[in-house]
């Protein structure tokens, strides 16, 4: 049976110059960069020289750049070290309806804390309007986190437009570029934001190992306590060898964006006419331009989303029904119903997320093989046989 894999913004595998790169920093070169012996001091050099290459990468200073366990940590470091270390200043916080539950959730953590945090709506295609932020804004704003590309369904957000109007204004300005690292180019400058969050198994980096770019001056408490690593910003002994993948897995995507996006959006696209030609009733999810060139969320109405990833699984298919980090949830995608989605249709989606090892092949398999699974679950469908 053939294997198909189109989850790779849930995760994807670890490329082999990464794993090489990475490999020697297990055995040889195994010392704590905060040693001052040799040893230590060979880990103290794959250090610096890796955060140079991230800073180069988004065009910032190499001491803007702390790297983290990943995403979740930079994301909770985001929302939770801005509040407190300026909540004398203020305690309003904006964020969107749609961005990941890293963000969404530390800001529930901080409404119980007593902040007040403004969830901004999205239009039908999942992208915030600059004006809604402009209008949302109090004289008691610290912090805005807006994404720069969603997780489900690949919408990229106005972030440099945003940037610049909070330009000026003392607010600190955080995206979660997660999903649109090694993908679309970053500069923090252009993009006219204060914090910015990199995951390295986003993009064919090792998991467990993150990063947060942030700005000089940027007021910003620690999530951890303990030692004086990452310019006290992040203590614990870093993780020189997942440090290490992280970096050279973004030069390598960054490297690609070009030939990435043409071949991605080729089959993307094949991908999204393959099914509107052999399925009725279906529908895209999230703009049909501006969006990642490898992520294609669709709703195929009368059926559960659920049930057709585990008919696909069993032929070999791997999708997803929206962010790998709610699976099990039986609700809704909450980025859908943000874009007014109705729950029924909603809870037909799914996403496909296409990555360097797909093929021509394997898009054709699946536009063969999910038209006979989508008439079989939709003939067992109530929802179905009323609209018949």
């Amino acid at each position: 049976m053939r294997s198909v894999y189109l989850d790779h913004s849930a995760t994807t595998y670890v490329r082999p110059e990464v794993l090489e790169a990475m490999l020697p920093y297990f055995s040889e070169i195994f010392g704590n960069a905060s040693s001052i012996h040799m040893t230590g001091q060979k880990a103290r050099k794959a250090l610096e020289e890796s955060r140079a290459q991230v800073a180069d990468l988004i065009h910032a200073d190499h001491k803007e750049v702390f790297f983290t366990s990943g995403g979740t940590e930079s994301d909770n470091m985001a929302i939770k070290g801005v509040a407190l270390a300026n909540a004398s200043k203020g305690k309003h916080i904006i964020t969107s309806s749609i961005e990941h539950h890293a963000i969404l959730n530390p800001c529930h953590v901080m409404e119980e804390q007593g902040f007040k945090i403004t969830y901004l709506p999205v239009d039908k295609y999942g992208i915030v309007n600059p004006d809604d932020v402009k209008k949302a804004l109090k004289s008691d704003t610290i912090l805005v986190s807006i994404m720069l590309a969603n997780n489900e369904i690949g919408t990229i957000q106005p972030i440099a437009e945003i940037g610049k109007l909070l330009k000026g204004k003392g607010i600190i300005f955080h995206t979660d570029a997660v999903q649109a690292a090694g993908k679309i180019a970053i500069d923090v400058n252009q993009l006219n934001v204060d914090l910015l969050t990199i995951s390295a198994h986003k993009m064919y980096g090792p998991k467990g190992t993150g990063a947060l770019y942030i700005r000089q001056g940027t007021k910003i408490d620690p999530l951890l306590h303990g030692g004086h690593h990452e310019y006290t910003r992040r203590p614990g002994t870093e993780n020189i060898a997942g440090i290490v993948g992280l970096a050279k897995a973004l030069t390598l995507a960054c490297a690609e964006i070009p030939e990435f996006t043409s071949r991605m959006t080729k089959l993307r696209d094949k991908l999204e006419k393959g099914i509107k030609d052999k399925i009725s009733d279906v529908q895209l999810n999230g703009h049909p331009a501006k969006r990642l060139p490898n992520l294609l969320n669709m709703s195929f109405k009368y059926v559960e989303g659920e049930s057709i990833l585990l008919a696909l699984d069993l032929k070999g298919i791997a999708a997803s029904t929206g962010s790998a980090c709610t699976s099990g949830s039986v609700e809704p995608s909450h980025v859908l119903l943000a874009m007014h989605v109705p729950p029924e249709i909603a809870q037909g989606s799914l996403r496909f997320s296409l990555g360097r090892v797909n093929t021509e092949e394997d898009i054709d398999y699946v536009i063969e093989t999910l038209p006979p699974i989508i008439q079989k679950l939709r003939e067992m469908s109530p929802l179905y046989k009323g609209k018949k």
